[in-house]
């Protein structure tokens, strides 16, 4: 079984308060890649007023993905696939335990991976598929993912490609 899997793909991190560029050329083609999976999940970041006084907040001192807002919901044509979603999580930090636990007991032996922002909760959530389920084929697609700094971005290939995923660039 196979499972596609876009993560934070957020109008904050697209267009708002910390979008970049970069981030809105995925939209056509995180779309193509979900027209090719049965079984697709969502993540959101989701926060509340409250963010700037929590650990990720202090460090990172700029409000998004306040839930509610249109900055929380999913950008452009991928928004036209939440309702074709198997689960969507909202989490409060980059990666998602409760994904993790969904997947645990699933049997999925490739599920890829797209969606914002590739150096933090791309890879963070990378690291929980592979714990939940350490049998199977991880993929990220490079032209599926982005970051907001270049250098960083193929950082986080060298780091994938060392904990076995596969890195394509197709």
């Amino acid at each position: 079984m196979k499972l596609l899997i876009i993560i934070d793909y957020q109008n904050d991190f697209v267009d708002g308060s910390l979008g970049f560029p970069k981030a809105k050329e995925l939209d056509e083609r995180i779309v193509e890649r979900i027209k090719q999976y049965d079984d697709i999940i969502f993540t959101m970041d989701t926060h509340d007023e409250n963010y700037l006084t929590t650990l990720e907040g202090k460090n990172l001192p700029v409000k998004h993905c306040i839930k509610g807002t249109k900055g929380w919901e999913v950008y452009g044509k991928t928004s036209e696939y939440v309702s074709k979603a198997i689960k969507v999580f909202e989490k409060p930090t980059f990666p998602s335990l409760e994904l993790a636990n969904y997947l645990k007991d699933k049997n999925y032996d490739e599920v890829e991976l797209c969606g914002l922002v590739s150096n933090i909760c791309v890879l963070t959530n990378v690291v929980m598929v592979k714990s939940a389920l350490p049998n199977a084929h991880i993929i990220v697609d490079k032209r599926l993912t982005a970051s907001f700094d270049e250098d960083l971005n193929n950082k986080t290939f060298d780091i994938l490609k060392g904990i076995y995923v596969e890195c394509k660039e197709e």
